[in-house]
């Protein structure tokens, strides 16, 4: 059965797109949702201790935002946006530039005293190639003057830049957090851990296209955004090992999903590999390795709700997904969670 994206439709009032995080982290709400029984709870984030047990595999993806968003002039100080999408060498990017027109091959934009970069090349789609011009260390660089790139249906500002950060982010190279992982904290880590679950990190690095609308009408004919991958000898052997002991895989957000799925072989076993993955997954998907998944709430039509509608059913996410705006949970990168067993 072929499904258009039409099939992945709900309505979503627009005050319940979180516009900034919930303190502490782990204050956020939780919808459980149980595929055995179509059972729904209603419980706190902290509360997901109850529904982990020893032996289980809490799968993280460690990938660390990059401020990517730069405010720049040009030489007769016109201003330009330039969003960092895909580092190619030690000072080369492709990036996203608006408005375009004003950046043509061998434009120079100046972001501030430390930093500069030159207009190099244009890709068929439309990117910017452009090389830096610093002195010192990039990322120390961009740290000062770079600003998180917010998905574009938050508006308001965030103060604090490690809010979309989660906790355990170690390895730069995002354009976008892992939403699902800012619900934690190190103690709720640490308690988790404590309690006998595993904990197996892996790395995919979010790319702008985790936004991109799906405008094709029938959904397989979307082209899905390539993301750079790696999983670990470490990870691979705590993930194999649980699975050879029927222990259940659970992953933290999609990206998580998509890093188990593009790595696993057709027996549901890792191998220490990274790359790039295109995958894309929507129902009738057989997952091969995650048995379960803590997430948020998705955009309507979005790569991403199709994701967790191939672990549930379509028509069982969409009325979970009503009854998460009749119940006002809060959706998208800010709000609430969603566990699916």
């Amino acid at each position: 059965m072929s499904f258009s994206k039409k099939d992945f439709y709900y309505d979503l009032p627009e005050e319940l797109i979180a516009q900034s995080p919930v303190e502490p982290r782990d204050s956020s709400r939780l919808l459980v949702y149980d595929r055995a029984t179509k059972k729904t709870e209603h419980k706190i984030f902290t509360d997901i201790v109850g529904y982990l047990k020893k032996g289980d595999v809490l799968v993280l993806n460690n990938t660390r935002v990059l401020p990517a968003r730069l405010y720049a002039q040009t030489e007769n100080g016109g201003a330009v946006e330039v969003l960092l999408l895909k580092r190619l060498d030690i000072d080369k990017w492709e990036v996203l530039v608006k408005p375009g027109k004003k950046c043509k091959i061998g434009t120079r934009l100046t972001v501030s005293d430390e930093l500069s970069l030159m207009i190099e090349g244009i890709t068929d789609s439309g990117e910017r190639i452009v090389k830096f011009i610093f002195d010192g260390v990039f990322e120390e660089i961009l740290d000062r003057v770079g600003n998180m790139p917010l998905p574009p249906y938050i508006k308001k500002k965030l103060e604090d830049k490690n809010r979309y950060q989660t906790v355990y982010a170690k390895c730069d190279g995002s354009a976008a957090a892992p939403t699902a992982g800012l619900h934690f904290t190190p103690s709720l880590l640490n308690k988790i851990k404590e309690m006998g679950v595993e904990v197996a990190e892996v790395l995919l690095h979010v790319g702008l296209g985790t936004f991109r609308p799906v405008k094709e009408e029938i959904i397989t004919d979307h082209k899905m955004h390539s993301e750079y991958y790696e999983v670990s000898e470490t990870a691979a052997e705590i993930i194999n090992r649980a699975k050879r002991e029927g222990r259940r895989i659970i992953a933290v957000g999609t990206t998580s999903v998509r890093t188990l799925e593009s790595a696993a072989d057709e027996n549901g076993l890792l191998t220490p590999c990274s790359g790039n993955t295109e995958i894309f997954i929507y129902p009738p998907y057989k997952f091969k390795i995650v048995d379960a998944v803590i997430t948020n709430f998705h955009l309507p039509e979005s790569t991403l709700i199709m994701l967790v509608s191939a672990l549930t059913g379509r028509e069982e996410i969409l009325s979970v997904y009503k009854t998460a705006v009749e119940n006002k949970y809060r959706f998208f990168s800010f709000g609430d969670a969603m566990m699916i067993v």
